[in-house]
């Protein structure tokens, strides 16, 4: 099975900023479960499990797509893995919020849900995420989740290889002198744009009306990523 990730950079789904890119992620959903009906698993472990935030999702995906949605919660609670474990199998894609990265990942290992999820991903499940939840699958992520307002870099996951900053329109100045003054390569995804990852190389992007960037900090250019080469 090929493996995806589709890393968004941030909108708010709730006023249906990132809609061209929640119909691109439905149609692919739909075309994953063939005859039966789609289904999508929100994890909202980065804001704390915020249910208003899930409600919005099921608002959209289901209200829109008529896509059946589920959530995964995790915080304040018993975690019953079993019953988890069937969510996720019934999931054609997951759908990771934003808010705090580093919270969430330390939630995910000390809960188990982390192996779920590496699982899904394994077997083909489509993997999507927006700010947070976009960039923890990198080596390194460029986030404010220690200190709200204080920006820098932390580990991610590795599960894709480079480093990348979400909302890179509202961050641009900041994450460029870091990529300069350690000359590497980065990814910038601004609000409303997305880059997808098969097997660990970017495929295509998908756009509301942001831009993915690719930095090198060696030469200092930066290009704004439409397509890939084979």
């Amino acid at each position: 099975m090929i493996r995806r990730i589709l890393a968004i950079g941030g909108g708010e789904i709730r006023e249906r900023e990132t809609l061209t890119i929640d119909a691109y992620i439905a149609a692919e959903a739909k075309k994953i479960a063939g005859e039966r009906r789609a289904c999508g698993l929100f994890i909202p472990t980065a804001s704390h499990d915020c249910m208003p935030y899930y409600n919005t999702f099921h608002k959209v995906y289901t209200g829109i797509f008529d896509i059946k949605t589920d959530v995964a919660l995790t915080v304040n609670r018993e975690f019953d893995m079993e019953k988890m474990k069937g969510k996720f199998e019934k999931a054609d894609f997951l759908y990771i919020g934003g808010g705090n990265t580093v919270y969430m990942l330390e939630q995910w290992k000390a809960t188990g849900l982390l192996g779920l999820i590496r699982e899904a991903y394994e077997r083909g499940v489509f993997i999507v995420g927006l700010s947070a939840g976009g960039i923890c699958w990198f080596e390194d992520m460029y986030s404010d989740s220690v200190v709200e307002g204080e920006y820098k870099m932390y580990r991610g996951l590795g599960w894709l290889k480079g480093k990348i900053s979400p909302h890179y329109n509202e961050r641009m100045l900041d994450f460029d002198e870091i990529v300069r003054y350690n000359r590497f390569c980065a990814w910038g995804v601004e609000n409303n744009a997305a880059v997808e990852f098969a097997d660990g190389e970017p495929v295509k992007t998908v756009s509301g009306g942001g831009k993915v960037w690719l930095l090198d900090g060696s030469s200092g250019e930066k290009i704004v990523k439409t397509e890939f080469s084979a």
